[in-house]
């Protein structure tokens, strides 16, 4: 046989056992490898039409070069003996199974290109929903000013413990607004929620989305000190907060400004930060943290290592709440301690109409797997044909 027409020889059988082994895979699955999706990282950059063909191009390259060595080039490395005279081998019968000395080589070049499609990570949308979800984009405005370091009265469950185990953990008006907001993330699993803070200047901590895990982990981090506390912008904060909600499509929008102190900051007044939120159709709720009297602060500890408290008063301005809920037909609430803070936030959002969401759900199969059996399948065929069929000599 020349080596031309052994190359293609050669060339059909690597892509007719390529073929067989995607039998199964196209069997199992059939058109959902049309509209497969490689998912591999290497391809992550490439747009998705260019995967597969970025795909097959390794295929050829490496299969290709495997092939080749593993057949063609294998006859420069054999093994040569120089006797007297080879008229006996020439003449003598050579038998079928020389014929079969390039199978090992096909297989193995087309075991390597289902491989490879496998380390591609080929995917299939197993089921597409479209998700009608009831929500509300609610931007939530915390106060980061110095006045929330102030503590709040221990729930009678801290009482309880305290009763057992020593003095229980008396919560500022920070640690209770967290717990207070973390809780009512975990509860609205349909609602955009975004987060604004702010002290002296106000800050976007995160524009309304569904990704409560990650909004709670924002939320936790929230400490006094990370931004300027010298001052309370309510009127900067309810603005920046009017300006996330201003390209929303839902139904109902809210505000939900949680403070324990007056403005005394900012470049925009509060009533106008009020008057933009109407002209946007946002509601706003205000909670006033405290009442105005006088509150223990922390300050050290003493000689004994127990915490020192002094009393402090920080002036709140309930008027100028209520007025801002008014204006934007929400309402205003006041509480003094963690109950009351939480059972504010639930009377609001029982308050609120509710928007419809259009959400996708996807759920993604790997056919990978698909590929392990004939890749599994032709090893197992190489190893056979190699014992059994190929003979060598010596």
């Amino acid at each position: 046989m020349s080596r031309s027409l052994r190359a293609v020889t050669v060339a059909l059988g690597t892509l007719s056992f390529f073929v067989l082994g995607l039998v199964y895979p196209a069997l199992a699955r059939g058109d959902a490898w049309v509209t497969a999706i490689w998912t591999a990282p290497v391809l992550k950059g490439l747009p998705a039409g260019a995967r597969l063909p970025v795909v097959g191009g390794i295929i050829v390259v490496v299969v290709s070069a495997v092939v080749w060595r593993m057949t063609l080039a294998a006859d420069t490395r054999t093994p040569r003996l120089r006797i007297a005279t080879i008229a006996p081998l020439v003449i003598g019968p050579r038998g079928v199974r020389t014929r079969f000395r390039d199978v090992p080589g096909m297989i193995r070049g087309a075991t390597i290109a289902l491989c490879i499609l496998a380390l591609a990570r080929p995917q299939n949308v197993l089921r597409g929903e479209n998700a009608d979800d009831k929500g509300i984009d609610i931007v939530l405005v915390l106060d980061l000013s110095e006045s929330m370091k102030a503590l709040m009265d221990a729930d009678d469950a801290a009482r309880a413990q305290g009763g057992q185990r020593g003095p229980a953990r008396r919560l500022t008006r920070l640690d209770t607004a967290k717990e207070v907001i973390l809780d009512f993330i975990s509860r609205r699993k349909t609602d955009r929620i975004g987060v604004v803070v702010f002290g002296r200047a106000a800050y976007i901590l995160s524009p309304p989305t569904l990704d409560k895990s990650l909004l709670a982990a924002l939320v936790g981090k929230m400490e006094l000190g990370l931004i300027d506390g010298n001052g309370t912008a309510i009127g900067d904060a309810v603005g920046t907060a009017v300006a996330r909600l201003r390209r929303s499509n839902a139904r109902s929008k809210a505000i939900i400004l949680l403070t324990d102190g007056d403005s005394n900051a900012g470049s925009i007044a509060p009533d106008y930060a009020a008057h933009l939120a109407q002209t946007q159709a946002v509601k706003i709720y205000t909670v006033q943290i405290g009442n105005g009297d006088e509150v223990d602060v922390q300050e050290g500890v003493d000689l004994f290592g127990q915490p020192r408290f002094v009393r402090e008063h920080f002036p709140v301005n309930p008027e100028l709440l209520k007025r801002m809920a008014s204006t934007t037909g929400g309402d205003s609430f006041v509480a003094t301690d963690k109950k009351g803070l939480a059972q504010s936030m639930h009377r609001i959002l029982d308050s609120l109409e509710k928007t419809r969401f259009e959400a996708q759900a996807a759920t993604m199969e790997d056919l990978f797997p698909l590929l392990v059996v004939p890749v599994a399948a032709l090893l197992a065929m190489e190893a056979l044909v190699r014992i059994f069929l190929v003979r060598r000599f010596p």
